[in-house]
């Protein structure tokens, strides 16, 4: 298991984000009081933003980066367990899945619809043993890890030889006009309809949160770039929808 670097630089060093973190220490401390706020308001806040289609293109993006019944699955980043549900659909009975998150409000809710294995700690430091699951999961959180080389080597060592990770992220879409309608979208509309729906009120900053770091994400070329340096084979990313993105890897059947 890697200790994660508590002084590293923030994945993101765009000057926006410095109004919520300066240092990797306060990215953790300040993420995790806002995950663990807005914990119980998050679902349905998501399924606004998501327009009912989440579930639908979880389980399809999870089964065709190769999740099949029976894995042993870690679904890292779980929060609410949105992904792991998805997950839990396609393993059935006969597999088993680990929720691994650094926010215990998000743990909270995700343990009051999922009678799952539950683990609080961050994608760099995975207290699990080497060789371990089949497949490694993440939904929309690799924007918030503070070290793309820790965590894939993380994902690298639990997975077992021939295992499958798959991160799902949203991507800035490419043209201007596309980025100010997300803007509009996940800044203005959605708030909005999340307090009409009486939402949790620190739902909202979240949100903005969120669209601040889609805005200083790294690029996918970067990403890939760190799942080879892990040593990750047969690494691809898949567009859908021009803002969706999957990254999917292998470990080599022989080290």
């Amino acid at each position: 298991m890697t200790e994660p670097a508590r002084n590293a630089s923030p994945l993101q060093t765009d000057p926006q984000l410095q109004r919520y973190f300066a240092s990797e220490e306060e990215r953790r401390v300040n993420t995790r009081k806002l995950f663990d706020s807005a914990a119980s308001g998050y679902d349905r806040a998501e399924n606004i933003t998501a327009l009912g289609t989440g579930p639908w293109y979880r389980r399809w993006a999870l089964q065709r980066s190769g999740l099949t019944a029976g894995m042993t699955v870690l679904d890292v980043a779980a929060g609410t367990g949105l992904v792991a549900r998805e997950a839990q659909h396609i393993i059935g009975d006969k597999g088993r899945l680990m929720a691994l998150d650094p926010s215990p409000g998000m743990l909270d809710e995700l343990r009051k619809k999922l009678a799952v294995e539950t683990i609080e700690a961050y994608a760099e430091s995975i207290p699990l043993p080497e060789n371990n699951v089949d497949f490694v999961s993440m939904g929309y959180a690799l924007r918030h890890v503070g070290s793309l080389e820790q965590a894939f080597g993380e994902y690298l060592r639990v997975l077992r030889p021939g295992g499958r990770t798959c991160v799902m992220e949203i991507t800035r879409p490419r043209s201007a006009f596309g980025r100010l309608m997300m803007r509009i979208y996940i800044r203005g509309i959605v708030p909005l309809l999340s307090r009409v729906a009486r939402c949790n009120p620190d739902v909202s900053m979240l949100w903005e949160y969120y669209w601040d770091t889609i805005q200083a994400a790294v690029e996918p070329e970067r990403v890939l770039e760190a799942m080879r340096q892990a040593g990750f084979e047969d690494v691809r990313c898949m567009l859908t929808l021009g803002v969706f993105r999957e990254y999917v890897g292998r470990k080599p059947v022989t080290a």
